[in-house]
């Protein structure tokens, strides 16, 4: 059997944390199989729909580059072939019209709430005669649900589940005004799209059965269904925004790299083993829905953190440079030119050790793009009894020291032979050049940074700060 899944968001906001974490399980289990992923707008909901938020789900998905495979479709599109869907049911008695006016299907509410009871429709016209219905009433279509036994349905993560019918009431397919709604909408496209397999988030577990019984009265193929537990916040609740429930694009603007963000998601719910850091060719490689989890996984911003300042360190040199800038310039109103740049890539190995985050990354990066105005801690060392005086005696030494040899093993080499000379450690040598060079008390090593700015720009720095 070829796989197919599809994704399917709602157009009504930013794409959520959670629905990338479903996107991204239906790609590795499409490309796992060989098989196809297919990208569906349900924005049937036309008044909370919004071209913002479907281009908003496009961008998402491609910083998270996870693709589609097939033009997207978009459920409004195909409401005619729904209505005929739900007009083929009332013609098999599988449906039928139901003219309950809003205040009797308040009062059924009310009646079910005083019981302790689920408020359903209690199936009042289900059998009787349209000769009965009033002529001032637009009817809505109902589904004929089973109304006795079980249901049960073998579902891929969470087993066997089963609900008794008499939970299931008589859903609405078609409403006064003739338009389709959620459950038939989603069955339709899911059989016309050939979905194989339906892999979503277990809030939608009451609607498969919903889904599951249309199925079968059309007499199409049930799709096999995996329902994946929501993602929780560290404190075990519901996730909300102050957990991380976000748009990918915040997480972008946050400075997570995407393989970063993958990896992490991929992490919240499914396992292989004590493997943490997997790479995109082996999630392909092992992912299966045997090893997703039933419980609820909790999202943990220092872990995602962690797992960035990996993927950082391991990036290339010039991406991180492209993509540090933009973070430099709007976060520090600072304009990057072609020296900066340069500076920026050559000290990058350095700078990328520390940083978990962009936006990390682009704080400590400053002082290559100019003379940095020294930091607290700077400060505290610049004031001991003794810096200036050490970096007087270095100006000297460096100012004597060949261009030609200015690189970082020589440098080193150089000033730890000037600081056993003057009976001084290397690194009571070392941190006022850190403080004079680069305003910060903690950064890539000082030789390293002092090779990459050169000898007069070093220079320059060292006699800026003895002069005030």
């Amino acid at each position: 059997m070829s796989v197919i899944v599809r994704f399917a968001p709602s157009p009504t906001g930013y794409l959520h944390i959670g629905s990338a974490r479903t996107a991204l399980f239906n790609w590795l289990f499409a490309r796992h199989h060989g098989g196809k992923m297919l990208l569906r707008i349900e924005d049937t909901d036309r008044a909370r729909s919004t071209l913002d938020a479907v281009d908003a789900i496009y961008k998402g998905l491609e910083w998270l580059e996870i693709n589609w495979d097939e033009a997207p479709v978009h459920q409004f599109d195909r409401m005619e072939r729904h209505v005929e869907v739900a007009k083929e049911l009332l013609t098999q008695g599988m449906a039928y019209y139901c003219y309950c006016t809003p205040e009797e299907l308040e009062v059924m509410r009310e009646e079910a709430r005083a019981k302790g009871l689920p408020p359903r429709y209690d199936g009042r016209w289900r059998n009787r005669s349209p000769e009965e219905a009033p002529k001032d009433i637009k009817p809505v279509i109902r589904f004929k649900a089973p109304q006795e036994g079980d249901t049960m349905i073998h579902d891929l993560v969470q087993g066997e589940v089963k609900v008794s019918n008499t939970q299931l009431d008589d859903l609405i397919l078609l409403r006064a005004d003739g338009t389709p709604t959620y459950n038939l909408s989603v069955v339709v496209d899911d059989h016309d799209m050939g979905i194989t397999h339906v892999i979503r988030g277990d809030d939608h577990l009451t609607n498969m059965f919903r889904q599951f019984h249309i199925f079968q009265a059309m007499g199409w193929k049930i799709p096999h269904y995996a329902h994946i537990p929501l993602i929780h916040g560290p404190d075990g609740a519901k996730l909300s925004k102050r957990h991380g429930a976000l748009g990918v694009e915040a997480y972008r603007d946050m400075g997570y790299l995407p393989e970063a963000l993958r990896n992490y998601l991929l992490r919240l719910g499914w396992s292989h083993g004590d493997d943490e850091i997997i790479s995109t060719n082996e999630a392909i490689e092992w992912f299966d829905l045997n090893h997703v989890g039933r419980s609820p996984a909790r999202f943990d911003f220092v872990k995602l953190s962690n797992l960035n300042g990996h993927y950082m360190r391991e990036a290339d040199n010039d991406r991180l440079v492209t993509l540090v800038i933009p973070f430099i310039e709007i976060n520090h109103g600072l304009q990057v030119n072609a020296e900066g740049q340069d500076f920026l890539r050559r000290g990058m190995n350095g700078l990328k050790q520390r940083a978990k985050t962009m936006i990390e990354l682009a704080a400590s990066s400053l002082f290559y793009l100019g003379p940095p105005a020294p930091d607290e801690g700077a400060q505290k060392i610049l004031k001991a009894a003794d810096s200036l005086s050490i970096l007087k005696t270095m100006e000297e030494y460096l100012k004597a020291f060949p261009e030609v040899s200015w690189s970082e093993s020589q440098l080193e080499n150089y000033i730890r032979e000037i600081a056993e000379e003057n009976n001084l450690s290397l690194g009571k040598v070392a941190q006022p050049l850190r403080a004079a060079l680069t305003g910060r008390s903690v950064s890539p090593s000082v030789f390293e940074i002092m090779h990459v700015l050169g000898k007069d720009k070093t220079l320059e720095r060292l006699q800026l700060i003895l002069r005030k």
